[in-house]
């Protein structure tokens, strides 16, 4: 990873769903909707206070997450997509999904 955040963003790899339906019908690219769910590549240090302190993530490299639809900035390196979000558009970490 080339990329480091700052604060308390994270950087986040889409996890693809399958293709293919319980009927066999496959779904073309341009009708499915972007996942909503990633694996954290890289996470920022913390979040920074008012005061000058700053409070650790609870998000680690590694863990699954479930974000919003609109949440985050896209971004590509090296021809790869990643999302870029704050850890409070985080919605929930997947417990036990590695």
């Amino acid at each position: 990873m080339q990329i480091r955040p700052l604060y308390d963003r994270l950087v986040i790899r889409r996890v693809e769903q399958s293709e293919t339906m319980m009927n066999g019908i496959i779904i073309p690219d341009t009708a499915k909707e972007k996942p909503q769910e990633g694996e954290v590549m890289a996470a920022g240090r913390g979040k920074r206070l008012e005061d000058g302190t700053v409070v650790p993530l609870d998000v680690k490299v590694g863990d699954r997450i479930l974000f919003g639809k609109y949440s985050g900035s896209d971004i590509k390196i090296d021809g790869e997509e990643f999302l870029i979000l704050r850890e409070d558009e985080v919605l929930g970490v997947l417990e036990g999904s590695k």
